[in-house]
């Protein structure tokens, strides 16, 4: 006999809806796994959503001959900025297939590792400015760190320079934001107040984003290039399969899709600052790291594989964060149901949406020991390798795995060895404990540090 997927008691008509905050949405999720457990469920409006928190669950909902990636909610509503990308694109569209294979071979490894350099400058940029700002000058963390995120990826995958880490706030990062916001709530209203509302804000924010890609591809065809970069390839590349090319409307798309992505690394990395001021001792460890690897030597590339207590402190940061907070599944078509989970533990029907939320995958105790503690050497070496892949979903699962996951996570380490190298930090607030909200990503709240150059 299957055991009953547990839920919040609803009221008639519309179930669950006060469950779950539009305005917070996944922090109202980690608040029910952390009533629920490994799985749970909710009504919306009719609608049932089943959630899971275990890293067993989350392990056997990632095997693709069974569950594949669901589009619907906000990621269908966020289709009005970027269409059918790789982000959006419906399991049978085929265009995914064909930007895939123009796009996968720039975001390799290797390729992601080419652009060492350009990461490295434009953060030293940002360590040059917080230092010329004066002794315990005080800046907002996801702030800073979104500049540099849209500055290097802007740099990195289209070859132009914002200018961005100073002065006026890049209208992209604002747009990114209120657009995500917008489309994670506009499922949860009915569509008549959407339109009334809300959408001419909606439309302004997409057409800004637009209008961000539509600026940087002028820019590259005012601007000649020998560049082989993401640009070059969306702008020249042939789909090996079909020959196919990407027009114009649809490089936009993804050059739409590409800071989307990215505008999580900054969440991760300003989580990691402040789990590092939390566990000072971290701090000490990683510089002694940096310090015996690179002393007082240019950080190149060559450095980056004889960092693992950087690469820990990364890790654990994505662990705890939940930057990326879930992804979305359903049962493969033709599915008959009901669909058994855990050894026929629960059931659900064949067609059941289901989230993943990492905030509980990533806590789990039977994987976890003391899942709320920051613990960089669980993350390295052997110890790391010995975790259950179910625990090592920070970037989603499988075919439709974030693409440009190898350059956020050299991006990451980047970053931080190089705020490590040369900034010290201090919380403005001493008394500040970690709030989080966001749409696609989660970021701190309300989190302002104080820095100044390192040993002053």
């Amino acid at each position: 006999m299957t055991t009953k997927i547990p839920k919040p008691p609803g009221v008639p008509l519309l179930g669950n809806i006060s469950d779950v905050d539009p305005s917070n949405t996944w922090v109202s999720l980690q608040k029910l796994w952390e009533k629920y457990g490994e799985i749970f469920k909710i009504t919306v409006l009719g609608q049932d959503i089943v959630f899971v928190g275990s890293t067993a669950l989350c392990d056997e909902l990632c095997d693709e001959k069974r569950f594949r990636k669901y589009v619907g909610g906000p990621i269908v509503e966020i289709r009005k900025a970027v269409h059918a990308s790789l982000f959006t694109a419906f399991a049978d569209e085929p265009v995914w297939g064909v930007h895939h294979r123009i796009l996968a071979p720039n975001l390799t490894p290797p390729a992601a590792a080419e652009h060492f350099h350009e990461i490295r400058d434009i953060a030293v940029e940002l360590t040059t400015k917080w230092r010329d700002l004066g002794s315990n000058s005080t800046v907002s963390a996801i702030g800073e760190l979104n500049r540099l995120d849209l500055e290097t990826t802007t740099q990195c995958f289209f070859g132009r320079r914002l200018n961005g880490l100073t002065g006026r706030e890049p209208p992209m990062i604002a747009a990114m934001d209120q657009s995500t916001g917008e489309a994670m709530k506009r499922p949860t209203r009915p569509k008549l107040v959407n339109w009334l509302l809300h959408q001419s804000r909606f439309e302004r924010d997409c057409k800004t984003m637009r209008q961000y890609a539509a600026e940087c591809l002028q820019y590259r065809k005012d601007n000649p290039t020998d560049r082989k970069d993401l640009l070059y390839a969306m702008m020249n590349g042939k789909d090996p399969e079909t020959g196919k090319a990407m027009d114009e409307a649809q490089i936009i798309d993804e050059m739409v899709s590409v800071p989307i992505g990215s505008s999580t690394a900054p969440c991760v990395m300003a989580s990691a600052i402040y789990y590092l001021l939390q566990n000072t001792e971290c701090i000490v460890k990683a510089r002694e790291e940096i310090d015996s690897v690179i002393g007082e030597n240019d950080f190149t590339s060559d450095h980056l594989d004889k960092l693992p207590y950087c690469a820990g402190i990364v890790r654990e940061t994505l662990r705890l964060s939940a930057a990326a907070p879930g992804f979305n599944i359903e049962p493969v078509p033709g599915t008959q149901g009901p669909v058994l989970l855990a050894g026929g533990k629960y059931q659900v029907p064949a067609k059941q949406t289901m989230i993943i939320v990492l905030h509980g995958v990533n806590r789990d105790p039977a994987v976890f020991e003391e899942p709320e503690a920051f613990k960089p050497e669980r993350m390295m070496g052997a110890a790391f390798e010995k975790l259950p892949e179910g625990a090592k979903k920070w970037f989603g699962n499988g075919k439709r795995e974030c693409i440009g996951r190898h350059y956020a996570w050299i991006w990451n380490v980047i970053v931080l060895v190089t705020l490590l190298k040369s900034v010290d930090f201090e919380m403005a607030d001493a008394d500040y404990k970690l709030k989080q909200d966001g749409w696609f990503n989660l970021r701190p709240v309300g989190f302002n540090i104080e820095v100044k150059p390192r040993g002053s």
